[in-house]
């Protein structure tokens, strides 16, 4: 598909349901002895390949006509042996928290993904997991396809992160559910913590201490009873990045991101354009279930060059490929560094990122941690392609953003993987005016 030169953006969109927050609903409604009730869940595939696991694994999971997810539990230690391998798609969220969930259940799973995850390293899960007595057999380079036997009782883990990663911080606290004791995880860079908030939200006993210099330390009391809970999904932050960045960059855009999760741990995307110079103000802030949440007011903005500190990558890990697009249009150098976690994602994100842009008109430098890119000043840019995205939806996203700013337009060579997190993507964009 082809994205070209857009005229001023207007209107108010919603995007899709937070794609963290819905895993974990999913995971933790199916773990509780009840009904729990989910809305405005992400339909996409990801999501549903979590979906798909639990009902596989015995949870009763529909979603009736209104768009309202039903998900009866079997309980903490209820899960069922699968009957055939649980296939992951493109979803390397849904595998390692899976794998941590299953890790302390007596039973054993295959684990398969597409061509993509299957190129995903899985070590850095599956290293603490066996410390916990789960076993592993894997394909070369610790990846998918795999299988594992959980362990029942296992061995309550301490545990101090040795990367930033909240889905590895994610799954030893679900494998710590049906654990008896308790399992401690150090987190010296914080990361997102849906897990942490709707863990407390369902019930169970868990406690984050903080210390002087950042670091959290999380403890969980194992063999938790979770009660069902009523969950109301927010918009996706990763999701939202896309229309936002587009606003910004596209002249006399006016735009309105209804509902948009604003977690602190989420939100390092909305600071870095801000410094850039980009107009967003918050509209209605307010709570739903646990998490903040707000309407965003995007007014397109002339944007600098930055050099944003390293440790803010956690809190926009995912929004670093459509942050390097705004900086391509921005007046003067940006500098990105401390993103090796970038290399491991859908794609190798950082190579991706910059052949995609080379091929684009951008001088940009690649780095062994990050990137550096020679901005245009707000000039269009010279587009072209076709623009490989390795399967990775975000980079499908950002180079679509990219063709919006272009003067002869940029083709993306498959928009397919954009269904993993966001398929209403381009209908949005035709919702705002971008698209004929």
């Amino acid at each position: 598909m082809t994205f070209t030169a857009a005229p001023a953006l207007s209107g108010s969109v919603a995007v899709p349901g937070d794609k963290s927050i819905s895993h974990r609903s999913l995971m933790l409604s199916a773990l509780a002895v009840g009904e729990s009730r989910v809305e405005g869940l992400l339909e996409g595939e990801d999501v549903l390949a979590t979906a798909a696991a639990m009902r596989a694994m015995g949870a009763d999971i529909e979603r009736d006509a209104d768009g309202i997810w039903h998900i009866h539990g079997v309980g903490v230690g209820g899960l069922l042996q699968p009957e055939t391998a649980l296939g992951m798609g493109n979803s390397g969220t849904s595998t390692r928290l899976l794998m941590g969930l299953l890790a302390s259940h007596d039973l054993t799973a295959t684990f398969t993904g597409d061509a993509s995850l299957s190129k995903r390293p899985m070590a850095r899960v599956t290293e603490p997991l066996a410390r916990m007595g789960a076993s592993f057999t894997t394909s070369p380079g610790d990846r998918l396809p795999l299988t594992m036997r959980g362990a029942c009782p296992a061995v309550p883990l301490d545990y101090r992160l040795p990367v930033a990663s909240a889905q590895v911080k994610s799954a030893i606290l679900l494998a710590g559910l049906n654990t008896p004791g308790i399992t401690r995880v150090v987190e010296p860079i914080p990361t997102r913590d849906h897990s942490e908030r709707m863990l407390r939200g369902f019930g169970a006993e868990l406690d984050v201490e903080v210390e002087a210099d950042g670091t959290r330390i999380i403890t969980l009391v194992g063999e938790a009873e979770l009660k069902p809970q009523q969950i109301v999904v927010p918009g996706d932050p990763s999701s939202a990045a896309f229309p936002m960045v587009a606003a910004l960059l596209v002249p006399g855009s006016q735009v309105t991101i209804a509902n948009v999760g604003l977690n602190k741990t989420r939100a390092g995307l909305i600071d870095l354009l801000r410094e850039m110079g980009g107009s967003i103000e918050v509209i209605n802030p307010r709570e739903v279930g646990g998490e903040p949440v707000g309407d965003l007011a995007v007014t397109a903005s002339a944007l600098k060059g930055v050099e944003p500190d390293p440790a803010r990558a956690p809190s926009m890990i995912d929004e670093y490929p459509v942050a390097f697009i705004a900086a391509a249009l921005a007046q003067g150098r940006s500098v990105f560094r401390g993103l090796e976690e970038l290399r491991v994602k859908e794609s190798d994100r950082i190579a991706t990122m910059a052949a995609g842009l080379r091929a684009i008109g951008v001088t940009v430098e690649e780095l062994e941690d990050g990137i550096i890119i020679e901005g245009s000043g707000g000039a269009p840019l010279a587009g072209g392609g076709p623009i490989a995205t390795k399967l990775d939806h975000r980079i499908a996203m950002s180079f679509a953003v990219a063709g919006l700013v272009s003067r002869d337009g940029v083709m993306i060579d498959d928009m397919a993987p954009v269904a993993t997190s966001f398929p209403t993507f381009v209908p949005l964009l035709r919702t705002l005016g971008a698209l004929a």
